[in-house]
C-alpha cells in the first residue's frame, strides 16, 4: 500500500479501528526505544511472544509514537547483524493518543515542553511563552499538532496547566491525563442516577424473592465504601451445604442503553489509584442504592450452590432476591474470630457466630479441592505504599492474605464458576474470563531454568508438576526466582466469548459475576442471566469486540495505577539518594538488572556498567547475567542489597547501584516433600495508612 503523505511528509492517521484486511504489510503495535529505533509486535502475536517482533530502524519509523497501531512493510533483507524481521512503517493506522503530559520550559524566546518519560525524547515546541498562563517547571497537557520525526521537531499547543511539578496532587493529575482516565460524570449520567434513587423505596416487588429474614453478612476491608457481595451458608439435608452468594443487582439500576450504562461501558472498570478511586458508576448508585449495606433492604442476584459434605457441587441456581445484611465485618474482625471462635473482642449474635464457623469450614474444604484439581497458587508478596494526608508517600506495608480473605475468595470463585456453567448449559453466549494455557516453548524454558536452580522436575507442561514445583520452592531461598519465572511463563487473563477455560484456576468454564459495581463484564453476565431467566437468548453480536475493549480498559487501569505508584515513589526517593534497601531481581537484560525493593516497592535499574568489573554473558532462557569470576552470576529472583543512585522524575527513571548480595540459592536441591501451602495474593494488610483511598482496592482480586 503506498504511503499517505501530506504537506509535512507524515502519514495521515485513521481514527477507525485497525483493519487488518486492507493494504499490504503487517499491522501491529509500535514501541520506540530511547535511541529512536523501535519494534512492531503484530496484533496476532501471542502475549509475551517476542519472536515475531519487527525491527524498525529510526529512519523508517515515520512519526510513530509508542502505543500507535501501525502498518509495516517487511524488508526483503534482514538487518545486518540483527536476528528476526525488519521493516518500515508505511501508515499510522491509529494513534494511541494525541495528548501528552510534560514539563514546560523556555528557550530562545519560545515555549517548549519536554514530555514525561522517554516516549518523545526531544522537546515539543508550543509557540509563544506564557500561553495559558504557564510558567517554567509547570506540568502541562499538550495537544500534538505535528508529531516529531528523526528529521524535525514536533509541534503542539498547551491545552491545560496542571500545576508546579512536585506540588501535591500534580502527580495524580499527570497520570490521569496521560492515560486518558475518565473525569467527572456527565450531567445526563448523574441525572439518570438521581432518577434511579428517586424510584427506589426498599419495597420488594413481585418476582423478587424475599430473603430479608436470612442470616447474611458482608466481609470487606475496613475502609470499604460499597459492598457488592454478601454470604449466607446453611447445613441442609444429608449434611449438605447450601451456599448463598448474594451479589448487588446493579443491572436493576443500570439499564442497558441508558446514560448510566453507556458511561459504564466507556469506563469498563473502576480505577484504583493510590490516593483515590475513579468509579465506573456514580457513587449514588455504587455506594448507596446498589451497595449491600447492613440493616437495609437491597436488591441482589443470588447464586445458590449446594455442595456435598466433602465440597462437591451438586446443584446451582440463580435468582433475583432482596436481602438485608445482618452484620458488616472487616477482614481484621473475622481474623480475630478465626483465631478464637469464642472471642468476646468482636461483638456478634450467636447465629452470626455460627455462620462464620460454617464459612470457615466450607472454605477450607473448597480450597483443598481446588488445589487438588491443579489450581496454581503463586507467592508474589505485594507491598502497598502508605500516603500521608497530602497524598505523599510516608512508607509502605506488606499486604497479607489471611484466612478471612481466602474464605471470601473461595466463595467468589465458586459463584463465578457456577454462573459460567449455568450459562454454558443454557447455550447462552456470554463474556467469559479466559486464561489460555502457557506456550509449551515457554514451559520448556521454565523447566530448564528451575533445573539449573537445582529442582528435580518432570515436564512443566503438566499443571500438577507446575503446582508441585511451586510447593517445593515455597519457603526456600529460591522461592522468588521460581515464582517470578512461573509468572513470566503464563499468559495474561482476558475477557472474551471463547470457550478457552481458565488455566491458573484449573477451570474449564469461568466468568466474572461477583463485582458488577466495578467491572463492566460482570454487569453483562448479570444481563445474560436475566435474559435466560426470561426465556430469551442473550445477543452474541459484539461480544468479541466488547471483550477486547474491556480487556484493554482493564490493562489501562492497571498500568495507570503502577505508573502513579512509580511516580510517587520517585518523588519520595529523590531526596534519599544513597539510601540502601534490600531488593529482589525482577528482570535480567543485556544492559543490566531490574530490581524491586522488598520493603518499599520501588523498581529501578542496576546498569551493567555499574556491576562488579567482569565480562558478563546474558542468557535469556535462564534469565541470567554471568561473569567469569566466581559468584558473579545474577539471576531472576536473586536477593540483593542496593542503594539509590539516580532519580529522574521527568524521565521516570530510577537507577540503583549494587552494594551487596543476598542469600544465594543452594544448588543440588532434590527435595520432593510437600511443603505447607502459603497464603495467596489479595486482600488488605493489617497496617492502615494515614490516608486511605475511597472504595476497596483489595477486592479487585476477588474471583480472579
Amino acid at each position: 500500500m503506498p504511503r499517505k503523505r501530506d504537506g509535512h511528509d507524515r502519514p495521515r492517521s485513521r481514527s477507525s479501528s485497525p483493519d487488518r484486511g486492507r493494504g499490504d504489510g503487517v499491522v501491529g503495535m509500535f514501541r520506540r526505544a530511547a535511541a529512536g529505533y523501535g519494534f512492531v509486535r503484530p496484533l496476532e502475536a501471542a502475549a509475551g511472544d517476542r519472536s515475531s517482533d519487527i525491527h524498525i530502524p529510526v529512519v523508517s519509523a515515520l512519526d510513530a509514537v509508542s502505543g500507535d497501531t501501525v502498518r509495516v512493510r517487511i524488508s526483503k533483507a534482514r538487518d545486518a547483524g540483527r536476528p528476526g524481521l525488519a521493516g518500515e512503517i508505511v501508515e499510522i493506522v491509529k494513534r494511541r493518543t494525541t495528548r501528552f503530559v510534560g514539563s514546560y520550559f523556555e528557550a530562545a524566546g519560545q515555549g517548549w515542553v519536554q514530555v514525561d518519560g522517554t516516549v518523545l525524547p526531544r522537546a515539543i515546541s508550543v509557540g509563544d511563552p506564557g500561553a495559558k498562563g504557564v510558567h517554567p517547571k509547570d506540568k502541562v497537557v499538550v495537544e500534538m499538532v505535528r508529531f516529531p520525526t528523526h528529521l524535525r521537531d514536533g509541534e503542539g499547543v498547551v491545552v491545560e496547566v496542571l500545576g508546579k511539578a512536585g506540588d501535591v496532587g500534580v502527580d495524580t493529575q499527570t497520570v490521569i491525563h496521560e492515560f486518558g482516565l475518565p473525569g467527572p460524570f456527565p450531567d445526563e449520567v448523574l441525572d439518570d442516577a438521581r432518577v434511579q434513587a428517586d424510584r427506589f423505596d426498599e419495597s420488594i416487588p413481585a418476582g423478587r424473592r424475599d430473603l430479608t429474614d436470612r442470616v447474611i453478612v458482608t466481609i470487606d476491608p475496613v475502609d470499604a465504601r460499597d459492598f457488592d457481595d454478601a454470604i449466607s451458608l446453611e447445613r441442609v439435608e444429608r449434611g449438605h451445604w447450601l451456599l448463598g452468594v448474594h451479589i448487588a443487582d446493579v443491572s436493576y439500576f443500570v439499564r442497558e442503553g441508558s446514560p448510566l450504562d453507556q458511561e459504564a461501558r466507556n469506563r469498563g472498570t473502576s480505577v484504583y489509584l493510590p490516593d483515590r478511586v475513579i468509579p465506573m458508576i456514580p457513587e449514588v448508585v455504587s455506594n448507596n442504592l446498589a451497595s449491600l449495606q447492613p440493616g437495609k433492604v437491597r436488591y441482589a442476584r443470588t447464586c445458590w450452590i449446594e455442595f456435598s459434605p466433602d465440597g462437591i457441587p451438586v446443584h446451582a441456581a440463580v435468582e433475583s432476591t432482596a436481602i438485608k445484611s445482618r452484620r458488616r465485618f472487616t477482614y481484621e474482625e473475622v481474623d480475630v474470630f478465626l483465631g478464637d471462635p469464642d472471642t468476646p473482642a468482636v461483638e456478634m449474635t450467636a447465629e452470626v457466630r455460627a455462620l462464620l464457623g460454617r464459612m470457615r469450614d466450607l472454605a477450607r474444604i473448597l480450597r483443598s479441592r481446588r488445589m487438588g484439581h491443579g489450581a496454581l497458587q503463586l507467592e508474589m508478596p505485594e507491598v502497598k505504599i502508605d500516603l500521608d494526608r497530602d497524598g505523599r508517600v510516608s512508607g509502605a506495608h506488606v499486604v497479607e492474605n489471611t484466612e478471612s480473605h481466602q474464605i471470601i475468595e473461595e466463595f467468589m470463585l465458586a459463584a463465578n464458576e457456577a454462573v459460567a456453567e449455568a450459562l454454558k448449559a443454557a447455550e447462552a453466549p456470554f463474556l467469559r474470563r479466559i486464561h489460555p494455557a502457557p506456550d509449551p516453548r515457554k514451559l520448556r524454558q521454565l523447566t530448564e531454568f528451575v533445573s539449573e536452580l537445582g529442582f528435580e522436575v518432570d515436564s512443566l507442561e503438566s499443571r500438577f508438576e507446575l503446582q508441585r514445583l511451586l510447593d517445593m520452592a515455597r519457603g526456600k531461598p529460591e522461592e522468588h526466582a521460581v515464582h517470578y519465572a512461573v509468572l513470566r511463563s503464563l499468559t495474561r487473563a482476558a475477557y472474551g466469548p471463547q470457550d478457552d477455560g481458565h488455566y491458573a484456576l484449573a477451570s474449564d468454564c469461568y466468568c466474572h459475576f461477583t463485582s458488577p459495581i466495578r467491572r463492566y463484564p460482570d454487569l453483562t453476565v448479570h444481563r445474560a442471566l436475566e435474559a435466560v431467566a426470561g426465556g430469551r437468548r442473550p445477543p452474541a453480536d459484539g461480544l468479541v469486540q466488547l471483550g477486547g475493549d474491556c480487556s484493554d480498559l482493564e490493562r489501562r487501569a492497571e498500568t495507570a495505577e503502577r505508573e502513579l505508584v512509580k511516580l510517587k515513589l520517585l518523588n519520595f526517593l529523590k531526596s534519599r539518594v544513597g539510601e540502601e534497601m534490600d531488593a529482589v531481581v525482577t528482570g535480567v537484560e543485556p544492559f543490566g538488572l531490574f530490581v524491586q525493593g522488598l520493603a518499599l516497592p520501588a523498581e529501578g535499574l542496576v546498569p551493567l556498567d555499574t556491576l562488579p568489573d567482569d565480562a558478563y554473558r546474558y542468557d535469556r532462557a535462564s534469565h541470567t547475567l554471568s561473569g567469569r569470576r566466581p559468584g558473579q552470576t545474577f539471576r531472576l529472583g536473586d536477593r540483593v542489597r542496593v542503594a539509590v543512585a539516580r532519580v529522574d522524575t521527568d524521565r521516570r527513571e530510577l537507577n540503583f547501584r549494587l552494594v551487596g548480595r543476598g542469600r544465594r540459592p543452594k544448588a543440588g536441591i532434590r527435595d520432593r516433600r510437600e511443603l505447607p501451602r502459603g497464603k495467596g495474593r489479595g486482600g488488605k494488610g493489617p497496617g492502615k495508612p494515614k490516608r486511605t483511598p475511597k472504595g476497596k482496592p483489595s477486592k479487585r482480586r476477588r474471583g480472579r
